[in-house]
């Protein structure tokens, strides 16, 4: 299985983009593995990298609980 990432020639994951990156994450805001992903190693380290800067400059969630009902 390719990653999508590097046919899509992609060197650089903006963590400012956060409908990209939720598409990386469960329902529960959970990083997804790279099997569930279907990423190379190094592009889920660049996704995971992006989520957890999200989560800090509070563009993200960290858990389900902390989402807007």
């Amino acid at each position: 299985m390719n990653c999508q990432l590097c046919q899509d020639n992609i060197s650089h994951v903006d963590y400012k983009n956060t409908k990209f990156l939720r598409s990386y994450v469960t329902s529960q805001f959970k990083i997804g593995t790279s099997r569930r992903n279907g990423l190379c190693a190094r592009h889920q380290r660049m996704i995971a990298n992006a989520v957890k800067l999200a989560r800090y400059m509070a563009l993200m969630p960290y858990t389900r609980n902390q989402t807007v009902k």
